[in-house]
């Protein structure tokens, strides 16, 4: 099994530490401790930051022969700092070395993970574009990931129009609807339009918190439903990436979907009683 992320390389900088991050990463490196084999597409800057990066993959088992050095940016990072309900507030730094990733010919592989914040530079969506388009890679797994100001209409419709499994948390869905049909629709709702309207969609990701999830199979219409894992919350910072992750993984091993959730959904609540996005172990 092979999958590629594209996208951010990003220190997440608390008061007291700093922990690697950014989705796509998350996402690979869980992946990877799922026992996916993973290769992650980015950049990161000649510096510091970029050099401790490509050390943290290495430790992730992430093969980073696609991830470039960009001499003249700096490696990105992000401060973080949560709110009373332990929700992440971001602070991204502009013009990074992940706003300008470069890649060849694309890779074969069973499936391909992307978000909007990447697409926040136009040589990103440039090159993201030319690699939706090579033919070459599996199963389109899309996270929206929504982080304001740093998407448009023209970042979400790609990722609807070329996304075969799309991952969406509750919290976002108002905001896609607003700014894609004028008005904010209720869960049920929004799913149904935003997989009404693009039918490549044939699974959609739907986490709720300390709700659980569910998966929308537009195929046969099913959903399917998991409660969420009692946890005592430490941080909820990289829970989504693990939660796509462990889903991605498991049904591209299995098929199975109510299988595929409930892996998604444990492996996110361990994930939660951290303050890494990507823990040191992955014991669910």
């Amino acid at each position: 099994m092979k999958i590629i992320s594209f996208g951010e390389i990003i220190w997440d900088i608390y008061p007291d530490a700093s922990h690697i991050g950014g989705a796509p990463l998350n996402f690979a490196a869980h992946a990877a401790k799922l026992g996916a084999g993973v290769q992650l597409i980015s950049a990161v800057g000649d510096d510091d930051l970029g050099a401790a990066a490509r050390e943290a993959l290495s430790r992730f088992g992430v093969d980073d022969s696609l991830v470039s050095t960009v001499p003249d940016r700096p490696t990105g990072q992000c401060l973080v700092t949560l709110d009373a309900q332990d929700k992440p507030h971001y602070t991204l730094w502009e013009d990074t070395a992940y706003d300008a990733i470069t890649c060849g010919a694309a890779p074969h592989c069973d499936a391909f993970v992307f978000g909007t914040l990447i697409q926040r530079s136009h040589h990103n969506r440039r090159t993201l574009q030319q690699l939706l388009e090579s033919g070459c890679l599996g199963e389109v797994f899309c996270d929206l990931n929504i982080r304001p100001p740093h998407y448009d209409v023209e970042s979400v419709e790609r990722c609807l129009r070329h996304a075969t499994m799309l991952k969406v948390s509750r919290e976002e869905l108002p905001a896609v609807t607003q700014l894609l049909y004028g008005q904010s629709l209720n869960v049920e709702a929004a799913v149904a339009r935003l997989c009404a309207d693009h039918p490549n969609i044939r699974l959609c990701l739907v986490t709720l918190d300390r709700d659980g999830a569910f998966v929308r199979d537009t195929r046969t219409g099913r959903t399917y439903r998991c409660a969420a894992k009692p946890v005592d919350v430490v941080s909820t910072v990289g829970a989504g990436d693990s939660f796509g992750a462990a889903f991605l993984v498991t049904y591209l091993r299995t098929g199975d979907i109510a299988a595929s959730l409930q892996t998604a959904v444990e492996v996110s609540a361990h994930v939660v009683a951290h303050k890494e996005a990507v823990p040191p172990d992955e014991e669910v």
